[in-house]
């Protein structure tokens, strides 16, 4: 078997207000808010979506994240109207370097970097959001590894980019994209991994290892911090977790 992608998670200062830019934004939820976690995810329980996870942090954001979401549009009024609720909900413009591109490249209240996208085929049928997006200096590389922690095959395969999605062709795109990043700043964002109900969690921590997985520090308890070939770390949630 194999874990499935949970949520990405965002340190957060103001978890709840930061949450909440992101559910007014999306049009989802607030499924959970308690003092150490408000999680964001989208009305339709059957959906592919994966959900958002805000955790309180002490660490202020210093440069670029290494993960931030691509948002989809169904056109250039839609992007557009996107682009202004956005602003509207607190959201910035943001030079990252981009230059003249069709996307929008903003960043939420906090300053986490995300980009409303032009229209494109590939990500009608994504929901809300297209793609989360890691940078990485092996695209390749990752983009196997994360195939298979996640249970998604490959979907493309380029020199600069890769990506990989569920089987059913449902819910956003999990992208690698080749751009410079440092190894000491993984930014505000992670992703978190669940196992299926009837996996051995031992078992599961042991074949993402030979993946190439590794326990950058031992945990006893859910949930296990192990971290990418790259080192940037993610978490196993217990399997019951939601």
């Amino acid at each position: 078997m194999s874990t499935r992608l949970a949520c990405v998670v965002f340190d957060a200062a103001r978890p709840r207000q930061v949450a909440r830019f992101w559910a007014e934004l999306l049009g989802w939820e607030v499924t959970l808010d308690r003092p150490g976690e408000v999680d964001v995810a989208g009305p339709d329980p059957d959906a592919l979506d994966v959900a958002l996870s805000f955790l309180p942090t002490r660490t202020p954001k210093t440069g670029k994240n290494r993960i931030h979401l691509d948002l989809a549009s169904r056109s250039l009024d839609h992007q557009g109207v996107q682009v202004d609720r956005a602003l509207s909900l607190g959201a910035r413009r943001v030079d990252i370097g981009q230059g003249a591109v069709p996307w929008t490249v903003l960043a939420d209240p906090e300053g986490n970097e995300f980009c409303v996208l032009e229209p494109r085929e590939e990500y009608v049928d994504t929901g809300a959001v297209a793609a989360i997006v890691v940078d990485t200096a092996d695209p390749a590389r990752l983009a196997k590894f994360w195939s298979a922690a996640s249970g998604w095959p490959i979907t493309h395969e380029h020199n600069r980019y890769s990506g990989i999605r569920s089987a059913t062709e449902h819910g956003p795109w999990l992208e690698f994209l080749r751009a410079q990043h440092d190894p000491r700043n993984p930014g505000h964002l992670h992703l978190d991994l669940i196992p299926f109900p009837a996996d051995d969690p031992a078992r599961e921590i042991e074949r993402l290892c030979a993946a190439g997985a590794r326990r950058p520090r031992p945990t006893a308890t859910p949930p296990i911090t192990l971290a990418d070939p790259e080192t940037y770390e993610f978490r196993l949630l217990r399997p019951h977790q939601d």
